[in-house]
């Protein structure tokens, strides 16, 4: 098979899994079927362009020129293999605990979610192959247009309000920020393909250059820098499925990826380390790390508490590369994976307490964890990770992280690490031990564990976690391969 039709196969499995969804739609068993059935091809389509590139093979595909020397193309590199894999393995996994959630929860518009599901992963696909800033551009719009209805899926005034504020925010800025950002690139450069090292030429400098790097930066709001991050705990009233795929399998893992992906290819880091105001915006992303988790700390609500703790962990991934050092964009990358599947765990977990015990405040859940222990035990799991603890994978990446820090010389920033991970632990492990720990006063609870495929999805994620801390080696050495010499550990 040739190498562009793998690519092209990538795009286009998501694509007919929502047009066999939309068919089969009257038919529940055969809807969800094909969503977990295209699910694992579109991984083994990723693990066949994985070994062609790791070959050697040339993976590109041209689909069209718009104007001369820009137009629809996609091509394969280490930073998009990455996102590609994990997007890819995670959609089957949210599949099967979508099953169990959506039916145990009696949600409607049930083929609508799935087959929107379904095209958001299409555009994560063409997101992680695009071989330049207009493809990007193009199918980052492309996203926030299909996961808006996953949004408002409830149909009620709160949905709505929230779906407005996320379409708002995410549109309006790479109208506003990334688009003009563009347009300025592919005058002074002539080209908006990526290229390592950036494209930017030496006449830029000085004001507009800083000017262009803010409006990067800004203009990719699924990243959630701060202040543009409102979408994201705006965008909770969705269903649990839907705010995993947000925190975990598209949006804000596309955000970080773009930003990264803009920062090493379009701008470069040795060029970033000479712009004035990256020294603002790393402290900026320092200063949304911190806030963000006191934010968490405050919030009650779970899924909310959940929101700014990603608010939090995508601003490790944001300083991560603008640090401007190899070894910061090599944990950057590494942390889109380790966040993803430790963030995805503690989702469903929320959503599984959701449907057996139809709590949603954490000051409601004391004692749950001797009905849902398998539950909690997952959501334990999947908190060591975001922490950065042992045996996790996300032990890893923040490693990386803080001794990027080191190379750079910045002893500030390593503090704002190694404090919001402690923040971390405070308002993460407060959440399963009050679990275990008996009700005081009021009637036990009668209750059982969450549906069998949510639960059978929470531990595949959870022994994910473990994995990943285990056998770092593959993950590592694909994140160093952006670089023609890499980093050591």
């Amino acid at each position: 098979m040739s190498p562009g039709i793998l690519i092209n196969l990538a795009i286009a499995l998501p694509l007919l899994a929502a047009m066999g969804i939309a068919i089969s739609g009257r038919f529940p068993n055969l809807r969800e079927a094909c969503s977990i059935l295209i699910g694992v091809l579109l991984i083994l389509v990723n693990i066949a362009i994985y070994r062609q590139w790791q070959a050697g093979v040339n993976l590109d595909v041209h689909w069209l020129d718009v104007l001369p020397g820009l137009g629809l193309s996609f091509k394969v590199e280490a930073l998009g293999m990455i996102f590609a894999l994990v997007a890819s393995s995670l959609w089957p996994v949210t599949i099967v605990y979508a099953i169990g959630y959506m039916r145990g929860h009696g949600e409607v518009n049930q083929t609508r979610f799935y087959a929107c599901f379904a095209v958001a992963i299409a555009a994560v696909m063409a997101i992680a192959f695009a071989a330049n800033l207009f493809t990007l551009f193009v199918f980052y719009e492309v996203l926030s247009l299909c996961t808006y209805p996953l949004v408002t899926h409830a149909g009620t005034d709160k949905a709505r309000r929230g779906g407005r504020v996320y379409l708002g925010i995410l549109m309006g800025t790479s109208i506003a920020f990334l688009l003009p950002a563009m347009v300025i690139t592919w005058v002074v450069s002539g080209t908006l393909d990526f290229h390592l090292g950036g494209i930017l030429p030496d006449k830029l400098s000085g004001p507009m250059l800083s000017l262009l790097l803010a409006l990067f930066v800004f203009g990719v709001a699924k990243a959630a820098m701060m202040p543009f991050h409102r979408w994201l705990p705006a965008a909770m009233v969705a269903p649990t499925p839907v705010s995993a795929l947000l925190h975990a399998v598209a949006v804000v893992k596309a955000g970080v990826f773009s930003l990264v992906k803009i920062l090493v290819f379009i701008v470069g880091i040795e060029r970033l380390q000479s712009i004035a105001i990256a020294d603002y915006l790393l402290y900026l992303a320092g200063a949304g790390i911190l806030l963000a988790s006191l934010v968490a700390m405050r919030q009650d609500n779970l899924k909310a508490r959940l929101a700014y703790s990603t608010v939090s962990q995508l601003g490790y991934i944001s300083l991560g590369v603008l640090l401007a050092t190899q070894s910061g964009v090599v944990g950057s990358a590494m942390h889109i994976a380790m966040h993803a599947v430790g963030k995805i765990t503690l989702f469903f977990c929320a959503g599984a307490i959701l449907v057996a015990a139809h709590k949603s405040e954490i000051s409601q859940m004391r004692g749950l964890g001797r009905q849902m222990p398998f539950t909690m035990a997952a959501f334990f799991i999947g908190s060591l990770s975001i922490i950065g603890l042992p045996p996790t994978g996300g032990t890893w990446s923040k490693w990386l992280l803080l001794t990027a820090t080191l190379d750079a010389s910045e002893l500030a920033l390593m503090g704002v690490l190694l404090i919001s991970s402690l923040l971390n632990i405070a308002y993460l492990l407060p959440i399963p031990l009050r679990g275990f720990f008996p009700a005081r006063g009021g009637e036990p609870w009668q209750i059982k564990e969450a549906p069998l495929p949510s639960l059978i999805a929470m531990g595949v994620t959870s022994l994910a976690c473990i994995a990943l801390f285990i056998c770092p080696d593959f993950l590592f050495n694909l994140a160093s391969s952006i670089f023609p010499e890499s980093p050591t550990p």
